[in-house]
C-alpha cells in the first residue's frame, strides 16, 4: 500500500508546518511519499495550500520527484508540469475523483473507489481495504 503524508503531516494536522520544505523532507526521510500543494507563478514554484507561501526551485522538485504527489493549485502549474513531464501531478477541486499524471485514481475524501488512493480516510472512518494507497494527516497510523 502506498503511504502518502498529506502536506508533510505524520501524526495529525500541523497547519503552521504544512507544505514547508523542511517538513516535507522530514516525512520523506521517514519513508513516506508526500502530497504537496504547488503553484507556478511567472515561472517560479511556490508551496502552500491557500497561498504561495514557500518558494522552491526546480532542483528541489527534481531531487524529490519520486516521493511527491503534486496537487496543482493553479492552471499554470498544470501546464508547467505537463510540459516538463516526469512528475506525478494532478488538479482537482471537489470532483469525486481525478486521475494523476501517472494514472492513479485520487479519490475525494469520503468517496470510496476500488483501487484508488483514499484521501483523508480518517475524516469519514473509511474502509481502505480496497485502496492501493492512503493520503493522510495521520499516515503513521496506516504504517501498521
Amino acid at each position: 500500500m502506498k503511504l502518502i503524508s498529506h502536506r508533510g503531516n505524520i501524526n495529525g494536522k500541523q497547519p503552521e508546518d504544512e507544505n514547508m520544505p523542511k517538513y516535507i523532507d522530514r516525512a520523506i526521510k521517514l519513508g513516506y511519499d508526500v502530497e504537496i500543494d504547488i503553484r507556478v507563478i511567472e515561472g517560479t514554484y511556490h508551496l502552500g495550500h491557500d497561498n504561495p507561501t514557500y518558494g522552491i526551485t526546480q532542483n528541489w522538485l527534481n531531487e524529490r520527484a519520486k516521493s511527491l504527489w503534486i496537487h496543482c493549485k493553479n492552471i499554470e502549474a498544470v501546464e508547467w508540469f505537463h510540459v516538463i513531464g516526469g512528475f506525478n501531478y494532478f488538479w482537482h477541486e471537489e470532483d469525486k475523483m481525478t486521475l494523476t499524471s501517472k494514472n492513479y485514481i485520487w479519490a475525494y475524501p469520503g468517496i470510496d473507489i476500488k483501487g484508488s488512493i483514499a484521501v483523508l480516510p480518517e475524516l469519514n472512518n473509511e474502509d481502505i481495504s480496497q485502496s492501493i494507497g492512503v493520503c493522510s494527516d495521520y499516515i503513521e497510523k496506516y504504517k501498521k
